[in-house]
């Protein structure tokens, strides 16, 4: 509402000092300040509406003395009502002007009224004059506790974003070091292979088989390659009874040591008839050459097993780092429109050394749900906060689901355990600074408020919880209409696009 219109709806009264004293903010003031305020401020009546509107510049400061007011704030792109009172001295408005230009002075929420209300109103500047003339002491004494609070709480988020970088560097450096190992014993494997491999070679060029007979081999090897890309899946008590199976059949044909080659036919979706055919193909030759055919063969397929190996190690390493990547967003630019979900699936990645093998993660994704406005950096912060404090309630031993769905013009994500659930007495207390449930030395109970001022301040979302014993559910509501804070961003949010990713 711009001051024409308020105008419109409110009427100036006579200001009587007297009843100025009965107001609790004022009752201490002498006479002669309250004159002034009288001579500088104005009693108004204003109708029922909008006095002024969360966000605008904050311009006047206002105290109830006759009606009710409802205080209002956005949250996820809904207004949710704060406070509704008739209580004498009840004030809104510009209380910070004091602080001068340190701070933004805006309308942390909305304020209206439901029946004609009177108001003793001072303009912004005047409040401003006169808490720094009346009140010195007292305004540098708020200014510590509001600027301290904010330095302290910038100082011991970073501090904790230190901490958690560290911890996140720690499992990926391990989550790294297992497929980098994988794929160096794989290639040393195959090194001794493909010697192997070439000593046969020299034993066929020997001219120990004939040309159908090796032709026949050749097809037999290339079906072999073909196989163990499709092999099937069996489990450990299906693959022991193949291998038992498989390796009588060697050791029936005078293969040596034939048990240790079975597993790998087994691997590769092999059985006793397809042993048969070679059998069949060699028919005649003696036990050394096919000896060697069944060799070949072997060593065929424990090379595709461990290109396989070595393919499947790589590609682990190279989702790592695109997670990696897609978490830290380093090089993206702050504010992004991105499929929530490639944000949420980074994190269970980075934070899979620390949820352990204890906790099934159930994911649940809406993958109707429409691209959302963000700075997913950000965004990543608070799933790591939700997440690792999840998987602590848990004490590593439980279920952990993450959840999104459409709801309205909002993307909701759910972070939910099976945890014991957060006390009801607590519960209040959960987003403030410093508040933590957990031991001293545990956590420096910034996590949550840390989470609250990404959603809340910097997306105008909302996070609630809801616990009980084996359910607590953390939810974000995010608007899909979000637009950056600096409008010079605006043009870098274009939709991110995936290039054959997995998900």
């Amino acid at each position: 509402m711009n001051s024409t219109e308020n105008a419109d709806r409110s009427s100036r009264l006579v200001c009587d000092p007297a009843e100025l004293r009965t107001l609790f903010l004022f009752e201490k003031l002498t006479d002669e300040q309250l004159d002034w305020l009288c001579r500088d401020g104005r009693v108004e009546t204003i109708e029922p509406g909008l006095v002024f509107r969360e966000g605008e510049p904050a311009t006047c400061f206002y105290v109830l003395m006759e009606g009710e007011v409802v205080l209002t704030k956005l949250s996820g792109g809904t207004e949710i009502e704060l406070v509704r009172t008739s209580h004498h001295g009840a004030y809104s408005g510009a209380w910070m002007a004091y602080i001068g230009d340190k701070v933004d002075q805006t309308y942390n929420g909305s304020l209206k009224v439901t029946v004609p209300s009177r108001f003793f109103v001072l303009d912004a500047a005047i409040f401003a004059e006169m808490m720094n003339e009346w009140f010195p002491m007292a305004v540098h004494l708020l200014e510590g506790v509001f600027f301290g609070n904010r330095n302290a709480n910038a100082r011991v988020g970073q501090r904790e974003r230190l901490l958690a970088l560290g911890s996140l560097s720690a499992g990926l450096t391990h989550e790294l070091n297992n497929p980098a190992a994988a794929a160096v014993r794989a290639t040393s494997g195959l090194r001794e292979r493909v010697a192997g491999m070439r000593h046969k070679l020299a034993m066929m060029a020997d001219g120990k088989f004939d040309t159908a007979s090796l032709g026949a081999l050749v097809r037999l090897q290339e079906e072999a390659a073909a196989q163990v890309a499709k092999a099937p899946e069996l489990s450990p008590m299906e693959a022991a009874d193949r291998e038992d199976v498989l390796g009588e059949w060697l050791e029936q044909h005078d293969i040596i040591d034939g048990w240790s080659l079975a597993p790998n036919f087994v691997q590769a979706g092999f059985d006793v008839d397809w042993l048969e055919r070679v059998s069949a193909t060699l028919e005649g030759a003696t036990e050394k050459v096919f000896e060697g055919a069944i060799r070949w063969l072997n060593y065929t397929i424990e090379t595709e097993l461990m290109m396989n190996e070595i393919a499947d190690s790589t590609t682990r390493i190279s989702s790592l780092v695109n997670a990696a990547k897609q978490y830290s967003q380093m090089d993206r630019a702050p504010f992004q429109v991105v499929d929530i979900h490639d944000l949420l699936d980074s994190t269970l990645v980075m934070l899979s050394r620390k949820i352990g093998d204890g906790v099934e993660v159930v994911k649940e994704y809406d993958r109707s749900l429409p691209q959302v406005p963000c700075y997913a950096a950000e965004l990543n912060q608070v799933w790591t906060n939700l997440i690792d404090n999840a998987v602590y309630a848990m004490g590593g031993q439980g279920t952990l689901s993450v959840r999104t769905r459409h709801e309205n013009d909002c993307a909701v994500i759910e972070i939910g355990d099976t945890g014991p659930g957060i006390p009801e007495d607590v519960r209040s207390r959960i987003f403030e600074p410093f508040f933590t449930t957990k031991p001293m030395g545990e956590g420096t109970g910034l996590g949550l408020d840390i989470s609250f001022r990404i959603v809340v301040n910097k997306h105008d979302g909302d996070i609630q919880v809801d616990s009980e014993p084996g359910n607590t559910r953390f939810t974000v509501w995010l608007p899909l209409n979000r637009t950056p804070d600096d409008p010079a961003e605006q043009n870098q949010a274009e939709p991110e696009t995936t290039s054959g990713g997995q998900r």
